[in-house]
């Protein structure tokens, strides 16, 4: 599971329950921690290793959606380094597993159709392309968040439905070169992979940190169709690879668990849940399986 901040109460009971955790930095600390090696040294013994090994660290998330643009843009990476290097002068032994990384929008980049073009905008290889190196040295995947549900409905009516939710029954819709793609979802996530290789790294993996589809609150935001997004996600798509990485799983985090009654913005950012507020279960026909 992945949580947006060190909140105690979750990482408590967390406990010894055998959940690998992806573990957030949140956006407004990047610039402590980055323009203080002690202040990262101390939010790392405090959130992570004092809970270590009895909760299972897998990722340390240092920003969620940083663009380019954002005024601490320039701090991720320097926080990256600061929170690798106290992560490995722990005497935690479990803390040298623990991989750092961020978050990115696919709206990095500047070209995603046909997959392969996939390339990052000239305005964010400054930003990215330093991170990805970091990450490549560390052996750390790059965490992207991918929504075929925003690419539908910003797409004037270019992306058909059921290809969003797949709903093709297998028919190939986008042809690229030997590449044969029936879902946006893969599509998306090799438009990444296509970035990566472009960026000079082939070989990074790519883990999906944030999916899902609204149930409610906008165009296409139905129960059905987001039962319908579910159900194709974790029916093999994952598991299977994608046409550019065949049979390389893709990890993938589900977002989010419950419907966000009181989030402000879109409507459809309430609704993005796959339990409402009272912990009922929106889609009982969808089996959320290992």
């Amino acid at each position: 599971m992945r949580i947006y901040e060190p909140d105690q109460f979750t990482l408590q009971a967390l406990n010894n329950t055998s959940i690998e955790l992806a573990l957030d930095v949140p956006n407004e600390v990047i610039p402590t921690l980055a323009g203080d090696p002690a202040a990262a040294t101390a939010w790392v013994q405090t959130n992570v290793i004092s809970y270590t090994p009895s909760v299972q660290f897998r990722y340390i998330v240092v920003g969620n959606e940083v663009m380019p643009t954002d005024p601490i843009s320039q701090s991720v990476l320097p926080a990256m380094h600061n929170i690798q290097n106290a992560l490995a002068q722990s005497p935690a032994a479990a803390a040298a597993n623990v991989k750092v990384s961020t978050t990115i929008r696919v709206d990095l980049l500047g070209t995603t159709y046909p997959p392969s073009a996939g390339a990052f905008a000239d305005s964010a290889t400054a930003y990215v392309v330093p991170i990805v190196q970091f990450l490549a040295a560390n052996g750390a995947p790059l965490l992207a968040n991918v929504y075929p549900y925003f690419a539908y409905i910003g797409s004037s009516g270019q992306v058909a439905l059921d290809y969003a939710i797949f709903g093709t029954g297998g028919r190939v819709v986008v042809h690229d070169g030997v590449l044969g793609y029936q879902n946006l979802f893969h599509a998306m996530v090799d438009s990444v992979y296509a970035a990566l290789e472009k960026a000079g790294a082939p070989n990074l993996q790519v883990v999906v940190s944030e999916t899902g589809w609204p149930s409610a609150g906008n165009d296409g935001a139905t129960p059905e169709n987001a039962a319908a997004y579910y159900l194709g996600l974790t029916n093999g798509t994952v598991t299977s690879g994608t046409p550019k990485r065949p049979g390389q799983p893709v990890e993938t985090y589900l977002f989010a668990m419950f419907d966000e009654n009181q989030k402000p913005g879109a409507a459809s950012e309430q609704h993005f849940g796959l339990f409402t507020p009272d912990k009922q279960p929106k889609y009982p026909l969808v089996k959320f399986t290992n």
